[in-house]
């Protein structure tokens, strides 16, 4: 028995393959590094979605443009309730209020998550939702839209870049929440729904910020190896290293790394991570000798999205956007299989006899 399910194969799928032995992470036939900076988000979708979405190849960029401006009428009505709420329950409220019936459901989805990531990180601070610009590519709006202003090439290929890096990875406890909801014919925003509500978990969805906050308490480089060896000590986890499944390095954050450096010599605390990245894989390997804790896709994720602008509580909902487009063709995969979900459970309570 596997309580948390490991190693148990719970679907057969062709969209994405993790392979933690050899840290490679592969997307509909392609290592990760072949498309993450190098094919626009949009058509990373579409890839995934061939044979699942209806025309999914026939230009994306506009198609994802119409339905973020479709998203937004449905959802800007909504503006006004997000006050109090962080922004991973105002994106929850806002995904909530999409209709399954939608006739382009897939498309809807996406788009939604861009707008209702944006509105959501600015409904927290109290400030108004920014239009989406249909023309504009789909990680330059969704900056644009949150930051309330147009943003320069580069910031929008590291977002873009980061998209790409998280829209699928495997049948993590997101995607299978998302596809146990779609093999019971909830519908497709209805599993997206619930692959957000899976993410907003802190042991999911919401380490990188974590990572800064790890930042902040360095302070500068020269604390860096005293203040994570003491973390260590006290049995602390250094955020940002590990992962269940790669036991080598995670390879979405070299991918993230190579995009965080093309941003480097901004104001922004990219040579410091670098710098505490390696102090800390020294420190892991004289602490832990024998246990391999690489650098993982949360360290990267930290200092790129807060080189471009994002506030750490809006980390977790740019995650949900880019793995929304993961999550729908995994929902689609799943409906198609025809057959609901229901594992067993091991009951280890008493017997009526010995109860009584």
């Amino acid at each position: 028995m596997s309580i948390g399910l490991d190693d148990v194969i719970a679907a057969e799928t062709v969209l994405s393959h993790v392979d933690g032995e050899a840290g490679r992470l592969i997307i509909r036939g392609h290592d990760l590094e072949e498309l993450a900076g190098r094919v626009p988000f949009e058509d990373v979708a579409a890839m995934l979605w061939d044979g699942l979405v209806p025309g999914a190849a026939a230009d994306p960029h506009a198609r994802f443009g119409e339905a973020r401006e479709r998203a937004f009428r449905y959802l800007s009505p909504l503006a006004r309730n997000l006050s109090g709420l962080t922004p991973v329950e105002g994106m929850r409220l806002l995904l909530s209020a999409l209709p399954d019936a939608d006739e382009n459901p897939a498309y809807l989805a996406v788009g939604a998550a861009a707008v209702a990531a944006a509105m959501a990180i600015r409904g927290a601070k109290g400030l108004p939702p920014v239009a989406p610009d249909a023309a504009a590519g789909h990680a330059a709006d969704l900056l644009r839209m949150i930051k309330g202003a147009p943003v320069d090439e580069s910031r929008a290929r590291g977002l873009d870049t980061y998209l790409v890096t998280v829209i699928d990875h495997g049948l993590n406890a997101s995607t299978f929440a998302a596809r146990v909801v779609a093999s019971t014919d909830a519908g497709l925003l209805s599993s997206v729904v619930a692959g957000l509500c899976a993410l907003k978990g802190p042991l999911h969805g919401g380490a990188p910020g974590p990572v800064l906050d790890m930042f902040d308490a360095i302070g500068t480089i020269d604390h860096a190896e005293g203040w994570l060896d003491a973390a260590i000590v006290r049995g602390e986890r250094l955020m940002g290293f590990g992962h269940r499944i790669y036991r080598v390095r995670d390879p979405r954050a070299d991918v993230l790394k190579a995009a965080a450096a093309t941003l480097k010599g901004e104001s922004n605390r990219i040579a410091f991570a670098e710098a505490v990245e390696q102090t800390a894989l020294t420190v892991l390997q004289r602490r832990k000798p024998g246990r391999r804790l690489d650098t993982n896709v949360e360290f990267y994720t930290a200092i790129l999205l807060d080189s471009l602008g994002v506030p750490r509580e809006g980390f977790t909902p740019l995650f949900a956007a880019g793995r929304t487009a993961g999550w729908v063709a995994h929902a689609i995969e799943q409906e198609k299989a025809g057959r609901i979900i229901r594992p067993l459970s091991h009951y280890v309570g008493p017997w009526p006899a010995q109860a009584a």
